[in-house]
């Protein structure tokens, strides 16, 4: 990566974009004030609610876990950038032995790309004409980029086949396999993968390098179902190989895996037999960096194989109680503008005083309003105006797009950096 460009993030001058950062911040950049090691729960320090922090110690133990474990089971890896569009966290996952970064749309490539990011993934089919000429203008300028993304369709080949005539370097693409009726996008079956590849056989633009798929999007998930559905996914690729459709190729890529399922890609991917190529087999989870206290705590691979390893949720949404109308309500000053609340409530874990902390028993998130959280507080209850809360959070993807800056601390509450996100 260019970390000249990632040097340059420090250089940002601190001011009113940056939520919760303290008040008299104001024109330092971000590396002096990082460099000030200031204390979020130090009044003095001037931190403001709410404010989203990451744990230094949890964010380093998600990145080795995963780079651990894909190490374990032979798996390349390349994290959903989507989650977080942090090219710092890029930057450690690759340090961590990310192969790439997966991304989903063309605002994404070009955030990564300005930060030298030199494989990248796009788990979606790109027919914009306008992003497929920027696309082929960085692969004629840069030989050492490497981009990879979904066809799905006979008509996006056409239509990207002709977005992209006249550059000499040909695009990648790997067929997305569908995970059935119902599901998002890819081809719905395995003659309509063949119609996609013979498309792409047509080209001289693009280049056939692969298969993919993405299935936490089988219908009733469940551990025989994905299993049956990534074997339906290997036998794809076996048949294309077969037919030569991969001739063109250095090495057949073979991509699944969200965070959810990445213990049945693994099982099944060990079982992809020899091809005519060496064959990447390709892991994208990428919710793993921050976890979750929600949704992903529940459906982590890692309660299936607890002997791996656990991940640990990473964030805490700081936010302070500003109403207590009544024996059994408060309310808290953050909301829909700071939490995310697409899948699950957040979760209060912890209630902070005059400086020690005490479980947030009894209470219950119930609701979200845009700039309120509206707690159920149960008899005995330990709350009152002026404490800070801490929350956990469900589903990483819609807590990072919040927010602009976010501190990283130790768990004394020491901020130690800073992670700018480009959403």
């Amino acid at each position: 990566m260019r970390t000249e460009a990632l040097a340059r993030l420090a250089e940002e001058r601190v001011d009113h974009r940056f939520k919760g950062l303290p008040p008299d911040a104001d024109g330092l950049t971000v590396g002096e004030l990082a460099a000030q090691r200031r204390n979020l729960f130090r009044e003095a320090d001037g931190f403001t609610t709410p404010v989203l922090a990451l744990s230094a110690e949890r964010l380093e133990h998600n990145l080795a876990l995963m780079e651990t474990y894909t190490a374990r089971h032979g798996l390349v890896f390349a994290p959903h950038g989507k989650t977080s569009m942090a090219p710092q966290l890029f930057h450690r996952q690759i340090q961590h032995g990310a192969w790439g970064i997966t991304l989903a749309v063309p605002h994404q490539v070009r955030v990564a790309r300005a930060f030298g990011v030199a494989r990248i993934f796009l788990a979606n089919e790109l027919v914009d004409a306008s992003a497929l000429h920027w696309i082929a203008g960085e692969l004629a300028a840069d030989p050492d980029f490497r981009f990879v993304c979904y066809v799905d369709s006979v008509r996006g080949v056409e239509l990207m086949d002709a977005a992209l005539k006249g550059f000499a370097r040909p695009v990648d693409v790997v067929v997305e396999l569908g995970a059935g009726e119902g599901a998002r996008t890819g081809v719905r079956t395995e003659a309509d993968a063949r119609a996609v590849a013979d498309a792409v056989a047509r080209t001289d633009t693009l280049r056939l390098v692969g298969v993919a798929g993405y299935e936490a999007q089988v219908p009733g998930a469940d551990p025989e179902r994905v299993g049956a559905w990534l074997e339906r996914l290997v036998g794809l690729a076996v048949e294309l190989d077969k037919a030569g459709r991969f001739d063109g190729a250095d090495e057949i890529v073979v991509s699944a895996g969200g965070s959810e399922w990445f213990d049945a890609v693994a099982d099944v991917f060990t079982r992809i037999p020899g091809l005519s190529r060496p064959v990447l087999k390709l892991l994208r989870s990428g919710a793993y960096v921050s976890h979750d206290d929600v949704h992903y705590r529940r459906l982590t691979p890692f309660n299936r194989v607890p002997e791996e390893g656990a991940l640990e949720p990473a964030f805490r949404l700081w936010a302070q109680v500003v109403s207590r109308p009544s024996a059994d309500q408060a309310f808290l000053n953050a909301g829909k503008r700071d939490a995310a609340y697409d899948l699950d409530l957040p979760v209060a874990r912890v209630v902070r005083r005059n400086g020690t902390e005490h479980p947030a028993t009894g209470l219950e998130v119930t609701a979200l309003s845009d700039q309120h959280i509206w707690l159920r507080t149960e008899p005995g209850a330990d709350v009152e105006v002026g404490d800070w809360i801490a929350l956990g959070l469900s589903h990483p993807c819609t807590s990072f797009d919040k927010w602009q800056l976010i501190p990283v601390a130790e768990a004394d509450g020491t901020v130690v950096d800073y992670i700018r996100t480009f959403f």
